[in-house]
């Protein structure tokens, strides 16, 4: 008994060791960034500019809009691979003022909100790809001491291992001018406040210094003289702020919200930040969406793209793509498992059980998969796992030209079944909807789809109900299985935010045929099994063991 007991200790001894030497190498940088070698790297011959990348921040697992750590370092491999090469906020200032030539791929990185554990979990993939990165902080967060987001002792520790610049949000992250969804006016909120309302609001709100502050009938409650020392004072508060804490105020300045090629709504207030901004700045980004500036921006108006929580790798560089008409190396994950499908349109990545299928730019995103020219009597079952504002549907029955076919679809959170020349079978909306009912970008969408056709009858299921059972549909001897993801139209988005390119997520596919006797035969199947399946429950097993260490320890 008291071998079992010591061999038991060693082995939890050991197992403690390792979780301790994973979680060091894991937040500790032991290398000093490296600035890329005009001689050694291919610059721009033309004026392509560089693309800036803002993230809003990093946990481990990720939240619904922190991005994981995983998935930071699957996109910035991504980046890297495609030949992008960081640069500093000195080689944007040259760019604009010294004609400076930068690399031939030049991205800026950023990290927006200053969060402690942005900086736990992404130096370490930054450090991966020799990437330099530049985290802004709010000077409020500053003067309060608030232990969730980064402090002066952690600027100047960041600093000396080079892969940190850092640049401001502001004096702080505040809302004037809020109405809900029931137009009742809310007035001035801090960004707690506006949080913990959050699913209560629409659009009707501004940034606290983007528009004069206005009464619940939109007519300002201040002049002019006491809306420019509101908005002088906030950035006389961020300069005090700043030099006092660290020394000095950052070059760069990430204006929060304009958005709208001015500094602000109105043109006064517009102009009082323009006054302010070049008068403390170097450089100011005004503008998300779009990801590449060049020397047709003007230095105080510089755009990005900032990636969502939701969006996977190809999603990134579908919209870096479209924006530069420069080449990426897609993602295609396991390649042994493409290689069972035909990409038609779009673009996809195989990872484990889920296929993500992302379409182009208000366009489609098609697989065919091979061998399944002569199916005919099939049950195809998935999860459709991509955000509501979508399609992600199935055909079956499918000629090559996508002419003659049976197509079912979870479209924008209904049920759609078509058939050829686009023809409408069936609808029904998946939940009941209501007047102020508006489907989001962001919204998440989880459905188990089960297709079955047997002679001209169609039966599906959704999430184990059966929504339709032996529906008559035009008859087809035999055709192809294809998935499809498609753009969801223009969308609503709280933030504002504009995205065209859609990621549909397809997850334990499986096709099968009835043999009798309630035998069938499996067709495809793209589930874990043995020892994938085994690898996969220990790699889940190890994640939650880490991050019970990092919460207790």
């Amino acid at each position: 008994m008291n071998t079992k007991k010591r061999i038991r200790t060693v082995l939890e001894a050991i197992i403690l060791i390792a979780l301790f030497l994973f979680v060091i190498k894991k937040l500790f940088t032991f290398t000093t960034y490296q600035p890329y070698n005009e001689e050694e790297t291919d610059l721009q011959t033309s004026d392509s500019g560089f693309i800036a990348i803002s993230y809003f921040g990093v946990a481990r697992e990720g939240t619904e809009t922190l991005i994981s750590e995983e998935v930071l370092d699957a996109q910035l491999q991504a980046l890297y691979d495609s030949g992008y090469v960081t640069i500093s906020q000195q080689d944007i200032w040259d760019y604009y003022n010294k004609g400076k030539k930068l690399p031939e791929k030049s991205l800026f990185l950023m990290f927006e909100d200053g969060r402690r554990d942005t900086v736990v979990f992404a130096e370490k993939v930054t450090e991966k790809y020799n990437y330099l990165s530049t985290i802004m902080t709010y000077a409020n967060k500053l003067e309060q001491k608030d232990s969730a987001f980064i402090q002066p002792k952690d600027m100047r520790s960041l600093e000396k291992n080079g892969y940190w610049e850092f640049g401001t949000n502001g004096y702080r992250l505040s809302y004037i001018n809020v109405y809900n969804k029931d137009n009742q006016y809310l007035g001035k909120l801090t960004a707690e406040e506006y949080q913990e309302l959050q699913e209560s609001l629409g659009r009707d709100y501004n940034h606290y210094l983007m528009d004069y502050i206005r009464d619940e009938n939109r007519i300002p409650m201040e002049s002019y003289a006491q809306m420019k020392d509101r908005i002088d004072g906030d950035y006389n508060k961020m300069e005090e702020i700043y030099t006092d804490k660290v020394g000095k105020v950052p070059d760069l300045y990430v204006l929060m919200h304009a958005n709208t090629g001015r500094f602000g709504e109105n043109e006064r207030v517009s102009s009082i930040n323009e006054s302010n901004i070049k008068r403390m700045f170097s450089m100011n980004f005004n503008r998300e969406s779009y990801a590449v500036n060049n020397l047709s921006n003007s230095i105080y108006d510089l755009t990005r793209v900032q990636p969502q929580a939701y969006w996977h790798t190809n999603h990134l560089l579908m919209r870096i793509k479209d924006d530069t008409n420069l080449p990426v190396k897609w993602v295609d994950g396991d390649v042994k498992k493409k290689a069972d499908w035909e990409q038609i349109d779009g673009i996809s990545e195989f990872s484990g059980d889920e296929i993500y299928l992302t379409c182009e730019s208000k366009a489609t995103g098609t697989l065919r998969l091979k061998g399944s020219e002569h199916f005919k009597d099939v049950t195809v079952a998935t999860e459709l796992l991509g955000n509501a504002l979508g399609k992600q549907g199935i055909y079956l029955r499918a000629d090559k030209d996508l002419t003659d076919y049976l197509f079912v679809a979870i479209e924008n959170e209904e049920l759609v079944i078509r058939t050829s020349g686009n023809k409408v079978l069936y609808t029904e909306p998946l939940a009941e909807k209501t007047a102020d009912t508006e489907l989001e970008l962001k919204d998440a969408s989880n459905h188990k789809l089960v297709v079955s056709l047997k002679g001209n009858q169609l039966t599906v299921m959704i999430d184990d109900v059966t929504k339709i059972e032996n529906l008559e549909v035009p008859v087809k001897e035999k055709g192809c299985v294809y998935l499809q993801s498609g753009w969801g139209g223009e969308a609503y988005s709280q933030r504002n935010l504009a995205d065209d390119v859609y990621d549909g997520v397809f997850k334990n596919v499986k096709v099968t045929q009835a043999t009798g006797a309630g035998e069938e035969t499996v067709l495809y199947d793209n589930m874990l099994h043995g020892t994938e399946k085994v690898v996969a429950d220990v790699r889940r097993f190890w994640n939650n063991l880490v991050n019970l260490f990092i919460e207790t320890f």
